[in-house]
């Protein structure tokens, strides 16, 4: 059977062991409590000092409330104890619900959730760790041969889900690289455009982020093979993942990573600086 067979039938989903139900649930009791409570999303998530794209995606049961989340919720929106008595079932459900992803992803998606240190290097697409809800549907959409509304709709609310590696604290270390002609490239239109570059400033703008943009008239470019990804999971050695028309290979030879920690630092030092590259976006923003 071929991965894109894989993509055509739907994975079997956390719902299985109902994980997912849980986290929607939880979801809609916040949305009730806080429009109760008389706050906008905005108003919510300056109060519990997260990005209102967040609280959204938890009221839809896209990501899952951390159980710090509850805890600092539970008096703002006068839920009396409610949300901090969900906080040991979320835990369970935690421990208990199953990935997602499609079969030849999951063992990279399982040590992403376990890195210390994310290196990303992109000439294709927007990183999926980047991605708004708008982008990755429209990705998605335009997967050949065509996915059903069913199974985009999971692999959404997958790739979303994912982002949750960057709210714990401590947080990993994260680098993206992304060639220019990602950032060019109006993947689903003017407005979701505009909504990922926002978004790729907003990330950027992190602690815990570098991001950086490799201009197209740099005359030396390391990497014309392709994307790849440096991580390092938690007291384990670098790996590198690589992935080619959702053909994956997961480098663990320790030479061939240091080959591309070379390349990839080589990438860092021809890049804009973190800096320029936010100006650059900014300046791609104001053009549109």
């Amino acid at each position: 059977m071929t991965n894109a067979d894989h993509e055509e039938r739907p994975e079997r989903p956390s719902e299985a062991d109902g994980t997912a139900h849980l986290f929607r649930a939880l979801g809609k009791q916040i949305k009730v409590l806080r429009e109760r409570a008389g706050l906008s999303q905005k108003e919510f998530a300056a109060a519990v000092h997260c990005g209102e794209a967040l609280i959204s995606a938890m009221e839809r049961g896209v990501r899952t409330p951390q159980p710090e989340f509850l805890e600092l919720a539970d008096p703002l929106l006068g839920a009396d104890g409610v949300l901090i008595a969900a906080i040991e079932d979320v835990r369970e459900a935690q421990k208990k619900s199953r990935t997602r992803h499609p079969e030849w992803y999951r063992g990279y998606a399982s040590l992403e959730a376990q890195a210390v240190q994310l290196y990303v290097y992109t000439n294709q697409s927007v990183p999926g760790l980047l991605q708004t809800e708008a982008y990755a549907h429209a990705m998605f959409s335009q997967w050949k041969p065509l996915l059903s509304e069913e199974t985009i709709e999971k692999r959404v609310a997958d790739r979303l889900a994912r982002q949750q590696i960057f709210d714990p604290w401590p947080s990993p270390t994260f680098s993206f690289i992304l060639d220019e002609s990602v950032l060019l490239r109006p993947i689903g239109g003017r407005a979701v455009h505009e909504e990922q570059l926002r978004k790729l400033l907003r990330i950027g703008r992190m602690r815990t982020v570098q991001l950086q943009v490799m201009p197209l008239d740099r005359e030396e470019q390391p990497s014309l093979d392709g994307p790849f990804t440096l991580l390092t999971p938690k007291k384990q050695q670098q790996v590198a993942y690589m992935e080619i028309h959702t053909y994956p290979r997961l480098v663990t030879v320790p030479e061939e990573v240091r080959v591309l920690a070379v390349r990839y630092g080589i990438l860092q030092s021809e890049a804009l600086t973190p800096r320029d590259s936010l100006a650059l976006i900014e300046k791609m923003l104001g053009e549109l």
